[in-house]
């Protein structure tokens, strides 16, 4: 447990005794005041869903940005069960899944790197290894409302180039009356448990407490605990390989240019995941005034998040297996178009995996935020937060086989067809599932010494890493403002922000030997758990132990750290201070005749980063400590203007120069170095006996001059409809290039002095940028506006189009940039009359550039995802009077068409790489308020 998370637990218990204080007698007297006061008004209430999307088309009307807004239904009620998955309704955002859930998303077509996160205003900090806030680390039960700003402003903080999410919880002294809201789900998902000893059942419940105890005092307290359970079938292929007419591979074989092209795949990692997320949130938020004047809010929110993730799956080296146990495609095989769709592979050799992937992670977010009124009308605000994430991994490999080392047998031989789902086998000779037939055995002597009477001489039978992720931010802010009438301008705000970051990354890794070396070790009965079924690979059932209990108790394995370089220069630690001053003019005018409001402003943005990290050659003879950094500061011109055409039509124009911090794991320091002494006199820099490859600490932001364009007309609240059309003309963007670099100081080996201490390194760097541009449109209305037959029906329709010039690995590359879908649309249909609630959502996105990593992992790598179409439903009833008053039941489908997540290779759709299956998922739930 850290420090700031051990204060904020403090805190929020000193914050739930006060508010039990004042909840008393204190305000009494106040709060009778104010009823005796109240006049009764007869007014038509809309709650539920309708009521979010109207509380959301007003915000979005009033604000002087261009935004896009997802209200909660009620206090801890938002319309989806993730965050992500609300916003990714909105027109112009998409998210992205991992393990059937969405986390992460993309704003106009630029990926999760270019779209900063806000909890009530202020930047937060992510578990991930990167900038890119992950979504689900935020219970949906604890936020009211999410804004989403396409175009800045000058006092926006942590503003993103692509986009800023601003995450906001409810405001108490917003609140005409205490609330107390309960939730409650049962999930269940329809694969059941795939794993042996895994669970398929899910539980996650919230309670609120909001209360304006008086004009002077108000607080809100929420808790949501969630326990959810996903399964999935996955299938991940190694890659395709071309072959000869003899099925030999052509690298294996040297069968020379191949004119018929034809691929085959080299290898499958399929497997089975039962996936358990616990997640422990709270909040807690109390505003008051003093007696000075001054209005407080205190804000804290802490989150605890665990997940664990038993894989088990048999690992196949296939047509790339014919280095180690001479696998081979046999005569007869077919080939449609130019891939191998049938055949038989004979000396197969399986490595049998029972892998655990852990996360533990703690979010703190504690924020106070002060407003005063100052001498001669001017006014002033005061904010401090601190905001940190502590994440623990642990993903743990543990390998079984028939027997150690590729050449020995026995082998399968393995009948197997290849089509749009992946690879399965149609027949096997070996029963996995035998506990006489599958040992602790390096199958394919990975990892292996050679070295006679080493614990690695036949391989290793598993490895662990072990990644650890600090990243704190504290921030102080304080700005003035005043009503002024200046021309064309009515009100001037100043203001500057302060912002310290600092993240770092530490990885161990372990080998994993078998005790004293054996080769072939049988299992102890104790730890065999069952057999799991991989039937969507033809597999009936393999061999299952529980990881972590074998590792830990078996005594059979043997724990080796691995030093190699590749490991050391994994680890890193960037700091960051950025200085932002602003100021702003808001506009009230008018232009022949039309009101014109808005806003002008302009910041300068000051910073100063560093980073400390290591410097090792690939023979680890070398190392050395390394740090850089640099100081830089920019002008940011921003002005956004709407034209109220009419009463309800608004035509709005945004132009702003806008920028997104650089990706932190590119900001690095650490670098892998060679040296060459056969070079040592030599002074071309295209020779020099230094080269190297790394992270760049002096990396600059991103940086485009973005112009929006909107048209918007509303019917009152209830209704609007949306066209726009934006681009953004990107300054540079961030690609791997060589560049000069000064190795003084670094080690060397050999005699003779370099004659240059300058050589080319590969680091990201800013270069070449260009334009993405697109097109929007949105439509949200009742349909009783078209016909009273449709009375409590209603509908929500987003098209997003989006297209762009800059390419992932340089101009030239052929490469489109993460997270763009050329083609977004979602649609949702929705009733609600007479207490009874229902609707129904689409949402689609096209082909698109996804980073695709595992749970922990520590790497990334872009492959081409699939379009995807993910529809999910929702009905419920709400009781309106009685002893349930107040009672909402529901049952909600997620998933429901089964959409599987996709991932090909080389823009040929049936070179499967990861083929997902997560199922559809039940809830059964309940809400309710008093």
């Amino acid at each position: 447990m850290t420090l700031l998370n051990s204060y904020l637990k403090v805190i929020f218990k000193y914050i739930l005794f006060i508010t039990l204080l004042f909840s008393t007698n204190v305000f009494a007297q106040d709060a009778e005041d104010e009823t005796d006061e109240e006049e009764t008004i007869e007014e038509v209430v809309v709650t539920g869903f309708r009521a979010s999307l109207e509380s959301s088309i007003a915000t979005k009307r009033n604000n002087s940005s261009v935004v896009e807004v997802v209200t909660a239904e009620d206090i801890g009620k938002l319309p989806d069960v993730s965050i992500a998955e609300s916003i990714a309704r909105l027109p112009g955002l998409t998210a992205q899944r991992l393990n059937g859930r969405g986390q992460v998303i993309s704003v106009r077509g630029l990926s999760p790197d270019f779209t900063t996160a806000l909890l009530n205003g202020r930047e937060q900090v992510s578990s991930s290894n990167n900038r890119g806030v992950e979504f689900d680390q935020y219970p949906s039960e604890l936020i009211q409302q999410v804004v989403i700003y396409k175009t800045p402003d000058a006092s926006l903080v942590g503003q993103g180039m692509g986009g800023t999410a601003d995450l906001r919880t409810v405001r108490p002294m917003d609140v005409s009356e205490r609330r107390v809201v309960f939730n409650a789900n049962f999930m269940q998902p329809s694969l059941g448990a795939l794993n042996a000893g895994t669970e398929d059942q899910g539980m996650r419940y919230s309670v609120s407490v909001v209360d304006k105890v008086s004009d002077k005092f108000a607080y809100a307290i929420g808790i949501a605990d969630m326990q959810t359970p996903t399964q999935a079938n996955k299938f991940q292929a190694w890659g395709y390989p071309n072959i000869g007419e003899n099925g030999c591979p052509d690298w294996a074989c040297g069968n020379g240019p191949d004119v018929t092209d034809n691929f085959i795949i080299g290898g499958v990692k399929p497997y089975v995941m039962s996936n358990n997320l616990e997640r422990k949130g709270m909040m807690a938020i109390l505003q008051f005034n003093d007696d000075y004047g001054m209005e407080h809010t205190i804000d804290i929110y802490q989150s605890e998040f665990l997940e664990e993730q038993i894989i088990r799956g048999i690992e196949f080296p296939l047509a790339w297996g014919w280095w180690g146990s001479g696998t081979a495609v046999q005569p007869g095989f077919t080939i449609e178009n130019g891939l191998v769709t049938s055949g038989t592979f004979n000396n197969v050799k399986g490595v049998i995996r029972n892998d655990l992937n852990q996360r533990d992670a703690e979010v703190g977010s504690f924020g106070w935020n002060t407003k005063m009124n100052l001498r001669d009308g001017w006014e002033g605000e005061f904010d401090y937060s601190l905001n940190r994430v502590d994440r623990i991994d642990t993903v743990l490999e543990l390998n079984f086989g028939t027997s150690s080392g590729g050449g020995n047998g026995p082998f399968d031989t393995m009948g197997f067809i290849n089509d749009s789902t992946g690879l399965r086998f149609t027949s096997s000779v070996i029963d996995y599932a035998d506990p006489n037939v599958v040992f602790l055995a390096s199958a394919q002597g990975w990892g292996g010494t050679g070295v006679p009477g080493s614990l690695r001489e036949f391989g290793q039978v598993g490895y662990e890493k072990s990644p650890d992720i600090n990243d704190e931010l504290s921030a102080v802010r304080f700005n003035i403002a005043k009503d002024i009438s200046l021309g064309m301008f009515s009100r001037v705000e100043f203001g500057w922000n302060i912002s310290e970051r600092t993240k770092d990354f530490f990885i161990d890794e372990y080998f994993y030997a078998p005790l004293g070396g054996q080769p072939n070790i049988p299992i102890p009965a104790e730890f065999i758990v069952g057999s799991t079924a991989l039937e969507f690979l033809g597999i009936p059932g393999m061999l299952s132990v529980d990881p972590l209990n074998f590792v830990n108790n078996s005594g059979l394995i043997v724990r080796e750290p691995n030093t190699d370089d590749d490991v050391v220069i994994k680890n890193w630690d960037v700091s960051e201070a950025v200085r932002t001053f602003y100021t702003e003019l808001e506009v009230d005018t008018g232009v022949l005749g039309v009101p014109v409001m808005g806003n002008v402003g302009l910041a300068y943005v000051s910073t100063s980063q560093g980073s400390t990290g290591d410097a090792i050659t690939d023979d680890e003879s070398l190392s050395t400590v390394v740090v850089g950094g640099s100081n830089y500061g920019e002008l940011y011109p921003s002005m956004n203007l709407t034209f109220m055409l009419t009463d309800n039509d608004y035509l709005r124009f945004a132009a702003a120069k806008t920028r997104a911090r650089p990706r932190m794991d590119e900001m690095n320091s650490t670098k892998s170095f060679g040296y060459n002494p056969a070079n040592a006199a030599i002074t071309d820099i295209n020779q020099s006996p230094w080269s190297g490859g790394g992270g760049n600490p002096n990396l600059k932001p991103w940086e485009a001059v973005a112009i929006d364009v909107s048209y918007e007309h509303y019917w009152g609240n209830q209704a609007y409809v949306a066209l726009a059309y934006w681009t953004k003309d990107l300054e540079n963007y961030i690609y791997n290039q060589p560049e000069i670099f000064d190795f003084s100081g670094f080690p060397y080996t050999g005699a003779l002095e370099p004659a240059t201490r300058l050589g080319l390194v590969y680091t990201p760097q800013n270069a070449e940028g260009g334009e993405i541009n697109g097109f929007e449109f949105t439509a949200s209305m009742p349909l009783n506006m078209v016909t009273s037959l449709l009375d409590g029906f209603g509908a929500v329709v987003t098209y997003s189009g989006t297209d762009s010039e800059i390419e992932l690995y340089g101009p030239g590359s052929g490469t489109a940039i993460p997270g763009l879908s050329e083609d977004v649309y979602n649609f949702t249909l929705y009733y609600e009359k007479e207490g009874v609630q229902a609707r129904v959502s689409n949402r689609y996105r096209s082909d698109f550039l996804g980073e695709v990593s595992g749970l922990i992992g520590t790497g990334r790598e872009y492959q081409t995802v699939q379009a995807e179409n993910v529809v999910d439903a929702q009905f419920g009833y709400v009781f309106g009077g009685g002893q349930l008053d107040g009672l909402t039941v529901y049952v909600q489908g997620q998933n429901l068409t089964d959409q599987e997540f996709v991932v090909f290779e080389g823009g040929d759709s049936r070179k499967i790489r990861n083929y997902e299956v997560y199922g559809r998922s039940i809830t059964f739930g309940f809400n309710y308020k008093f």
